[in-house]
């Protein structure tokens, strides 16, 4: 006799989601009791804890981990389903994991065409390195992302996005190359970019004292305007940020100044996630060219 049914799988997920049971009853529309209630009883029905109690908090367990993925992937079928058998209507959610250099330069306009054409999805997202956005693939907290190569996803399925043009930007008064460039401004480990910063100086024989790790575009770009060091940003990015003018832009190698942004995800793609790969540009390009 089967022992998982959708209706537990949703609750259970959206106790995961929203982080407790409370927030997870007001979204499903229940009372907490209930809620706990229901959890309790798949727990039993399963024969494993799938949350580990800590005073108010749950955490998941091992067996949680496990099931979450599963439960991704079935209510996600479930509901690709159901939007064929109502004639195809795209709706539901979407939640989309993104650089922060995509997110504020090129996914505007297509997330706005994909607004356009699919009023019934709601789209959520998030934004942080690569290394983060595959970390939450992983963990099923997003469904797709779109990250720099090169990136580790053997596992994963993948389009190519849009290319980016990266630069070097110093300060004004900063001198062109050298050894004198001993601060490199970038975001946290997982990013890409700072990699690429990292091995091109490794190439050109040059040395680095300290990173200065900063979260936005923006305060990146504010440091290397007031001299305190150097950094790789997408030229898309520059172009739009408010110091553009108060930076020095630099040619990279031909090697290093092309990136590509690719969009991956794991298993089977939605339906909003498929209809959102008709509308990147790289996307339409490649099938033009096939």
């Amino acid at each position: 006799m089967r022992t998982i049914d959708l209706d537990d799988l949703d609750i259970f997920r959206c106790v995961v989601r929203e982080g407790g049971v409370t927030p997870a009853a007001k979204r499903l529309h229940r009372v907490p009791s209930n809620v706990t209630t229901r959890i309790k009883q798949f727990e039993a029905r399963l024969g494993v804890a799938l949350f580990r109690r800590q005073g108010r908090s749950l955490t998941l367990t091992e067996a949680g981990r496990t099931l979450l993925g599963h439960a991704e992937t079935l209510l996600r079928m479930a509901d690709l389903a159901e939007q064929e058998m109502r004639g195809g209507v795209v709706r539901g959610v979407l939640r989309l994991g993104s650089l922060e250099s995509a997110a504020g330069a090129r996914l505007p306009p297509i997330l706005s065409a994909f607004h356009a054409q699919f009023p019934d999805v709601t789209i959520e997202l998030q934004t942080g390195t690569t290394r983060a956005m595959l970390r939450q693939l992983e963990r099923f907290e997003i469904e797709a992302a779109f990250v720099s190569e090169p990136f580790d996803g053997a596992s994963l399925s993948s389009v190519p996005a849009f290319d980016e043009e990266l630069v070097l930007i110093t300060g004004r008064t900063a001198p062109g190359n050298g050894s004198r460039r001993q601060t490199l401004v970038a975001f946290p480990h997982g990013c890409s970019y700072r990699q690429r910063l990292i091995e091109w100086l490794a190439e050109e024989g040059a040395s680095y004292d300290r990173v200065l790790e900063m979260s936005s575009y923006h305060a990146i770009v504010a440091c290397v305007a007031a001299g305190t060091g150097m950094a790789i940003v997408p030229a898309e990015v520059l172009n739009h940020a408010v110091l553009s003018t108060a930076v020095e832009r630099h040619k990279l190698p031909p090697h290093l100044r092309r990136n590509r942004t690719r969009l991956v995800w794991s298993g089977e793609a939605s339906a909003a996630l498929r209809s959102l790969m008709a509308l990147l540009p790289d996307r339409a390009e490649t099938e033009r060219a096939a």
